[in-house]
This record gives C-alpha cells, sequence and structure tokens, in this order.
C-alpha cells in the first residue's frame, strides 16, 4: 500500500517593505510521503519571499515538468519559475528558457558547498536566474516549530526576514548567490 501525503495549513502574513507587498493568504501544501519537513518549509519560505496573490504551489515532486512553484499568467506563460534544491544545469537552462524569472533555492550546507563549486561559475548566462541558499539551521528551527496547522508571519526588510510561526521567530539572512532580473 502507498503512503499518503500529509497535508499542512498554512495562514500567512507577509509585510514585504522592500517590494511593497502585504498580504493575508492561506495555503494548503500536501508533504510529499518521501519530503521532509525541512523542505516543506523550506518551500513555505519561499512563498513568503516572493508572496504574491498569484503564486501557486504545483506537483513539484510528483511531476518533474514542473517547479515547485509557479506564477502563470493569463496566458499561460511561466512568469516566475521556483525551485528548490541542487538541479543539474539542464534543469536550470529548461527552466530559465521557460520562465521570465527563475528562481533556486538551494540547502543541505555540504551539498550545497560543494554543487557550488561546481555548477554556479557555469550558470553566469542565465540573466534570468536568481540562486538563494538557505542555511540548514534555519530549516531545523523552522521544522521544529511546523505543526499541520500553522499561522506564519513574515517580515521582510532590506535582505532580512523575521519568519515567525505560533511562538517562534526565525531570523533569516539569505545567502544570495546570483541575483537576477526578469527577463
Amino acid at each position: 500500500m502507498a503512503l499518503k501525503a500529509t497535508v499542512y495549513k498554512a495562514s500567512i502574513n507577509v509585510a514585504d517593505m522592500t517590494r511593497q507587498v502585504y498580504i493575508d493568504h492561506t495555503v494548503t501544501l500536501a508533504q510529499h510521503p518521501s519530503e521532509t519537513e525541512q523542505r516543506l518549509m523550506l518551500r513555505l519560505l519561499a512563498w513568503t519571499l516572493y508572496a504574491d496573490e498569484r503564486l501557486q504551489f504545483t506537483k513539484g515532486l510528483c511531476d518533474e515538468s514542473e517547479p515547485e512553484l509557479w506564477i502563470k499568467n493569463y496566458s499561460d506563460e511561466i512568469e516566475l519559475w521556483v525551485e528548490l534544491g541542487l538541479p543539474d544545469d539542464k534543469r536550470i537552462k529548461k527552466a530559465c528558457t521557460q520562465s521570465k524569472h527563475v528562481v533556486l533555492f538551494t540547502y543541505g550546507d555540504n551539498a550545497a558547498a560543494a554543487w557550488k563549486a561546481s555548477l554556479l561559475n557555469k550558470l553566469h548566462p542565465y540573466k534570468n536566474l536568481t540562486v538563494i541558499n538557505v542555511m540548514d539551521e534555519v530549516l531545523d528551527a523552522a521544522a521544529a516549530a511546523s505543526s499541520r496547522n500553522m499561522s506564519i508571519q513574515a517580515t521582510i526588510e532590506d535582505g532580512q526576514v523575521w519568519f515567525s510561526i505560533g511562538e517562534m521567530v526565525i531570523s533569516i539572512q539569505p545567502d544570495m548567490w546570483k541575483t537576477g532580473e526578469a527577463k
């Protein structure tokens, strides 16, 4: 018998002073049986950093043709492609050619450092690619505070993120490895 996904619900309040975005939104996520709580929380953090009413979670792990999150316009063009992990350069090229802006969130301290050393220099041609690394200790703290029904508050200003889950507040300074612009 196949394992079933675990459903999480999060009420998210985002105050992004940098982009002048203020959103109250409720999201429902399915945690794939092979997905860790750290990765699930990275998906939520990614959503808060790029908060938009049109930003949607996709099939992600269940469908390799889709990113973890995306924004599509009314013409079904992908405006924002959000990827998690340490993809190979073919996956990044595909994302960059199919979307106006691609954001890659890397994680896994040791593996991410090795990925950065071997691949980051090859990514300079992709002007629409942003690469952000999130440290394991941040994801571990977020996972420890997670629950199936969460209330999340995120305040973002000048590259600093205050990510609150219930009573726990995590200060996050995402490590920008590459900054890209939408095409």
